[in-house]
């Protein structure tokens, strides 16, 4: 699908422009249905045949045509069509919260609905502790003790609980942080509508499903309602087309939208990701790719689903779901285009992620320390990412390097997945290997720094290399300390020579 219209000059950035039509990779409506037996094979093609005329949308004949996410919350607010500007009833399906903002959400339910007041649907609401759980810190730890309360008081059928603060282990509810849980669980799918009281809740609409970050008080009446009134917002496209570099991770794509945009660039927008490039990922990278783009300002991200994403979704939920696509007559606000084959490893330099830089532009850059975890950068294939590198290295780190995956199941598959090419060791044998620090218990803590006894925390005025979202003034902690935001290949790298450093030096 590559582009007539690449531009000759260096960058891959293609073409932005004013489009009233979408054009490359538009699917036809279809309704699906699926639980825990496999999606039939001939209705989850990636691309599926162009039509002569244009299939109906699943919410029902439309005079215009409609991108996914107008689509979803068509659907979601019982209404034939909806037009970006719209302020529509959405009926949600599933409301995430965690110790940070539950116990707010749940404060302002009481205050308005009652002290006894039941929520909509108890099969709804998704509670799952994990920013501020390894502390001391009493306040931390209370959180934690007033979503217990609730969830047996209101009989949450998903509460992930954690008792046993000294051996994360020994709870089995456990689970981590709560973007990278919910798609583990189940409870990521598309065409529906997911709220959460954080914003990298956009992380879900790698599923192909409207998800994004709501405050406490929308979450207290989504609590008693099941209802919330949105904007529907205008959607930005991005085509990325291209054969995906070696050396590049779905890090480095979001970062480069970001950089070409801006972190004002897409406010209370939606942002379409299409394109071979897009196709080629994994469930997790599209996560990484959706998880940011809150970080342009963006309302959602959203991914077309296709096989993967049913083949991601098999065994995991026993929902039935309804994917939509994009119609062909959809409106966009922007379109842009990349040639992912001419991208190169990216940072964002402090202290903003639209503070794009090339890693190889950084080499002179003296790091203190390398942080590997997040809902962005901790799941099982950041860290066999990183390992790669360490892997083709086979020298020592220099400087400390911090290992947090993201979830209790990425902790396991740290310690038990063979690495590809390694003779048969795992992540944990290899870091162990190049002097890292042992993978610590899962949770979000370091990433927006938490309470000062916080694992990997940042006390000091530090530079540090990361594969967080944020590298805002205090963000990992010291608000004198500068965060490089990096994709685990170039965190890898940079942990070898304690500079920020170009993956490529070892993966070439």
């Amino acid at each position: 699908m590559a582009s007539s219209a690449i531009a000759s000059s260096s960058t891959p950035f293609i073409n932005k422009k004013d489009v009233g039509l979408s054009a490359l990779s538009s699917q036809p409506s279809f309704s699906i249905h699926t639980g825990r037996k496999r999606v039939p094979k001939k209705i989850v093609s990636v691309m599926t045949p162009q039509q002569t005329e244009r299939k109906p949308a699943t919410t029902g004949s439309v005079k215009t045509g409609m991108t996914m996410t107008e689509k979803i919350l068509a659907k979601a607010s019982d209404k034939p069509e909806v037009s970006p500007g719209d302020n529509v009833w959405v009926n949600v399906d599933v409301l995430m919260t965690h110790d940070v903002c539950g116990p707010g959400s749940i404060g302002i339910f009481k205050k308005e609905f009652g002290q006894n007041a039941k929520v909509w649907d108890r099969e709804k609401l998704v509670i799952i502790p994990d920013h501020y759980i390894f502390t001391t810190d009493e306040r931390a730890n209370r959180n934690v003790d007033i979503l217990r309360d609730f969830c047996t008081e209101q009989n949450i059928k998903y509460f992930y609980d954690i008792k046993d603060l000294g051996n994360f282990h020994a709870n089995p509810d456990y689970k981590g942080v709560c973007h990278v849980a919910l798609a583990q669980e189940g409870h990521c799918r598309p065409g529906e509508v997911l709220l959460g009281t954080d914003s990298h809740t956009c992380t879900a609409g790698a599923f192909g499903q409207f998800a994004t970050g709501i405050g406490n008080t929308d979450a207290g009446f989504v609590l008693g309602t099941g209802k919330i009134l949105l904007k529907v917002p205008p959607t930005l496209r991005f085509v990325m087309d291209g054969e995906m570099p070696d050396y590049l991770l779905a890090k480095d794509l979001i970062l480069q939208i970001i950089g070409e945009i801006s972190v004002a660039g897409a406010t209370y927008k939606a942002m379409e990701f299409v394109g071979s490039t897009v196709e080629s990922l994994t469930m997790e990278e599209r996560m990484t790719l959706c998880n940011m783009v809150v970080e342009a300002g963006g309302k959602n991200g959203i991914i077309p689903a296709d096989k993967t994403t049913y083949d991601y979704l098999e065994g995991r939920t026993s929902v039935p779901y309804e994917p939509v696509y994009s119609d062909e007559g959809a409106r966009y606000l922007k379109e842009y285009r990349f040639d992912v084959s001419k991208l190169e490893p990216l940072v964002a330099k402090p202290h903003s992620p639209d503070n794009r830089a090339l890693a190889r532009e950084c080499k002179d850059v003296k790091i203190d320390r390398v942080y590997i975890g997040s809902c962005t950068g901790g799941k099982t294939e950041d860290f066999m990412a990183a390992a790669k590198v360490f892997l083709a290295s086979g020298n020592k780190v220099k400087v400390p390097t911090f290992l947090v995956p993201a979830t209790q199941k990425v902790w396991m598959d740290v310690y038990s997945l063979p690495v590809p090419g390694s003779g048969g060791k795992t992540c944990s044998q290899i870091f162990e290997e190049a002097g890292c620090d042992t993978p610590a218990s899962p949770s979000c803590g370091a990433c927006l720094g938490g309470p000062k006894d916080t694992y990997a925390r940042m006390n000091e005025a530090q530079v540090c290399v990361s594969t967080t979202n944020r590298n805002f003034p205090g963000r990992m902690g010291h608000r004198e300390g500068q965060i490089y935001l990096a994709s685990p290949y170039t965190a890898a790298a940079s942990a070898l020579t304690g500079y920020v450093t170009d993956p490529r030096e070892f993966l070439q």
